[in-house]
């Protein structure tokens, strides 16, 4: 079951005698959707991370999202995440690069994170993270996936999600929720989306590589056991990413082959009566 939490407050803004829209609709490209939450999904003890491509219009109303970046998390914590400056940068030249491609104003317009097991609703961590984002832009949004929840009702796995910016109120800060659409994505960046996808697997061991290595350098002395359990401890993240992540996601992707497969082949069928049917006018006049 996925919920996705949303709600319109709030109208404009006006700073140094420039009138900006308050943020109050965002619109979420499909193909990003699917790569957040396949990286929500990929593991329930800690959070995750990304940023967010896209376009802002209508004098700051309205946000479009329609790429994403992925981040490999410098710390896994279980109840927070942090974007390092460096990869803030990269995500920005990334989004440079895409929009030389496409030929649109696209830049990082937001973050997304997630939420394993508990509320849907930003902390007050994340609050402020937010708020510091939204300093240097009014229009950056924050999207939380709370993932392997249960619904009450029938008991079913659930997923919520939430589209928010933040408020100063005083010296702590409250949530704004923000509209938000799931859209068909573009073509001009389905191949870039589903690249971003299939690199999911291959971040996903780094991480685990780099928390090995950590290990490995944190620890002086020659224990057989220690190192025997850190390596055992490594085989099984590995194979976990191989289970949960690269083995459905490659099934996902062969039946989606199929399934297009399928549509082209109806398309030329069509084609072909449409064709026939203008032969046929064309020869009674």
């Amino acid at each position: 079951m996925l919920k996705i939490l949303k709600s319109v407050t709030f109208n404009r803004i006006t700073i140094t005698n420039i009138n900006f829209e308050m943020l109050q609709k965002v619109r979420l490209s499909s193909d990003v959707a699917l790569v957040c939450m396949q990286h929500a999904l990929s593991t329930e003890k800690e959070e995750i991370m990304g940023l967010l491509i896209g376009e802002v219009h209508d004098n700051g109303a309205l946000v479009s999202i329609v790429s994403s970046v992925i981040l490999r998390r410098l710390d896994k914590k279980p109840d927070r995440v942090e974007i390092s400056e460096e990869q803030l940068v990269q995500a920005t030249v990334r989004a440079e690069e895409l929009a030389a491609e496409v030929g649109q104003p696209l830049r990082v317009v937001g973050w997304y994170h997630s939420h394993p097991h508990i509320t849907v609703w930003p902390s007050h961590v994340d609050l402020a993270t937010q708020s510091m984002y939204q300093r240097m832009d009014a229009s950056f949004v924050g999207i939380i996936f709370a993932v392997f929840l249960t619904d009450q009702s029938t008991k079913a796995p659930s997923v919520q999600i939430t589209c928010f910016q933040s408020i100063n109120e005083g010296a702590s800060q409250s949530r704004i929720e923000i509209e938000m659409e799931i859209v068909t994505n573009t073509d001009s960046l389905l191949t870039n989306n589903f690249e971003t996808l299939t690199q999911l697997p291959t971040i996903l061991k780094e991480e685990e590589d780099e928390a090995f290595n950590n290990e490995i350098s944190y620890d002086d002395t020659d224990d057989i056991v220690t190192k025997q359990h850190n390596a055992a401890v490594r085989t099984i993240a590995i194979g976990h990413i191989v289970d949960k992540m690269s083995r459905p996601m490659l099934e996902g992707l062969v039946a989606r082959n199929l399934l297009n497969s399928i549509r082209l082949k109806a398309l030329k069928k069509q084609h072909q009566q449409m064709m026939s049917k203008l032969e046929n006018m064309t020869c009674l006049t």
